[in-house]
């Protein structure tokens, strides 16, 4: 039917985007570990250019609506806008504590939580083949935390179940409201990051120009794109599917920071992270040679899902 093949087609699209964005914001890890900057200041300097980024994306998409448009996004927007913040400033603060390796692979966590929470609050029940894929990557990240635990510190591993966690809310909350153009959730998030870190670092905000380079290319570049296409691939698959895809950012991060820092991970590390590639993968190929049934409240409206 015209319908099936449309959604399968918005399917693949959403599913080339989280990939894409999910190899993009894999350098995230390897920008920090180049900053030798307070974590807030990191957040403030990062949250101003994506602000700039989005403000500008906005500005352009809905012009002289733009401010209705920011109101339009209502508590469910702000509420995903406050869980994101604490996402932001727990992930840095986990970075900071802790290996890139260690932050990341607790990160994938994200789909366990996803999966349940979209279960209670969605009544989204993953395919068989998101929870094979599921499997497979989970046995990768048990792997890797057995072995990686030890190495940082308990602090650094608490901020990343924070950061799981929130963002995990988030993802639910974009899914949940899929009729409404979340984006501008994104401008809130960072304003309140600005105002949080300005608050706090308000007499220490000072960073040289390379530091700020790079903040703006990692605010306004890589979290700026990767924001944008997790918003609109939450429209047309589940949420437990989207943060799926983000594992393959958790498993290429620490490879990065391995080949340009030389921060080794394990033998066990790369065991583990290779799991979780070979299950994104494979849950990809899938994907793109047979379509998944539709979600239940799903519909087609004009040209997209809500």
């Amino acid at each position: 039917m015209p319908g099936d093949a449309q959604e399968t087609n918005r399917r693949g699209y959403a599913v080339g985007l989280m990939i894409s964005s999910s190899v993009v914001i894999s350098f995230t890890g390897l920008i920090v570990r180049h900053l030798d900057v307070d974590p807030m200041v990191l957040n403030f300097y990062r949250a101003l250019a994506m602000m700039i980024a989005i403000a500008l994306i906005v500005t352009v998409k809905y012009r002289r609506m733009a401010i209705l448009s920011v109101i339009r996004v209502g508590w469910p927007g702000v509420l995903g806008a406050v869980m994101l913040t604490m996402a932001a400033i727990s992930f840095l603060q986990s970075l900071t504590h802790t290996t890139v390796a260690n932050t990341l692979f607790i990160l994938g966590a994200i789909p366990f939580f996803t999966t349940g929470l979209a279960w209670i609050a969605l009544r989204e029940r993953p395919s068989r083949k998101t929870l094979g894929a599921m499997f497979v990557a989970f046995t990768g990240i048990t792997i890797m935390l057995g072995e990686g635990f030890g190495s940082g510190s308990a602090y650094g591993n608490l901020m990343a179940l924070v950061t799981a966690f929130c963002f995990s809310i988030y993802a639910v909350l974009v899914r949940r409201n899929r009729h409404i153009d979340m984006l501008p959730t994104l401008l809130i998030s960072t304003v309140l990051v600005i105002a949080v870190a300005g608050i706090t670092k308000h007499d220490r905000l000072g960073i040289s120009m390379d530091d700020l380079l790079l903040c703006m290319l990692w605010g306004g570049v890589l979290s700026g794109f990767t924001s944008v296409c997790f918003i609109v691939a939450s429209r047309y698959i589940a949420a437990a599917e989207v943060t799926l895809f983000m594992l393959l950012e958790f498993a290429l991060g620490p490879i990065w920071v391995w080949l340009f820092v030389n921060e080794v991970p394990s033998q066990w590390t790369l065991l583990g992270g290779a799991l979780v590639i070979a299950a994104i993968v494979a849950r990809s190929l899938l994907e793109l040679r047979q379509p998944a049934p539709s979600h239940p409240g799903s519909k087609i409206c004009g040209d997209k899902l809500v």
